[in-house]
């Protein structure tokens, strides 16, 4: 009998999206099986508070608890340091396998190793998010060298009203921002049910969709040895991205 795998996946509070997406990608992989964790998130914005959410003393308590049932990877299946910096994923990381021993990514870790790998320099994003949270998303990009060429948001900071967005709502923010010729389209936000829409959106916009459901899942996987290219069904990035 083969090793099993087992995906830890640490989980805003609020999410209806995260888990049922995760576990029907997983389903399909003989021996794979998505085990997850929460911690309280409830808002996204920038006020103290919201950002208060993500104090690392909260989410190392929910890494501990995946550890006790032997998963081969931790992983924030969340966006947050989108707005909060990127190192704050790298840090959260490194305090995540000090305090496990278990490796550890992020979906914006992932992401961001996705775009690198492929080259990608522009990009669509598409978010629920806040002015002012989608502003700080595309400036932290710029920093690392990738233009936000268009972009579409909701305004929206209650995070479990970001599960209730409708597939049309999805697909015209989609649609607008492969207008402007992205090299690929980002959906930034693990609260979406977006990620079963890569291959529509690739064929029909020849693009790739790059969900951050998708993204830690992809991730995850190579941490534990898998093969990605098993998992089809949900996008280029699973067949294309070595």
């Amino acid at each position: 009998m083969s090793k099993r795998v087992r995906l830890g996946m640490l989980t805003p509070s609020s999410n209806t999206a995260l888990e049922p997406i995760t576990s029907a990608m997983v389903a399909q992989l003989p021996g794979v099986s998505a085990h997850f964790s929460r911690f309280t998130v409830t808002e996204i914005s920038l006020s103290d508070k919201a950002l208060g959410q993500f104090d690392t003393s909260n989410i190392i308590q929910a890494a501990r608890l995946l550890a006790d049932a032997k998963v081969d990877v931790i992983a924030w299946n969340g966006t947050s340091s989108g707005w909060l910096g990127f190192e704050t994923d790298r840090r959260l990381c490194r305090e995540i396998e000090a305090a496990t021993d278990i490796p550890a990514t992020t979906s914006v870790l992932a992401l961001n190793e996705i775009l690198d790998k492929t080259g990608v320099r522009k990009f669509g994003l598409v978010s629920p998010y806040l002015d002012d949270v989608q502003q700080k998303i595309v400036a932290n990009y710029r920093e690392s060298g990738i233009d936000c060429t268009s972009e579409s948001h909701l305004g929206l900071k209650v995070n479990f009203q970001f599960s209730e967005v409708s597939e049309e709502t999805l697909r015209a923010q989609i649609r607008d921002v492969a207008m402007q010729g992205p090299e690929a389209i980002v959906t930034f936000c693990t609260n979406l049910h977006a990620a079963h829409l890569a291959p529509e959106v690739e064929q029909r916009h020849d693009v790739p969709l790059y969900d951050t459901i998708s993204t830690v899942v992809w991730k995850s996987l190579k941490l534990a040895g898998y093969d990605t290219t098993r998992l089809t069904g949900w996008g280029r990035l699973f067949s294309e991205v070595a």
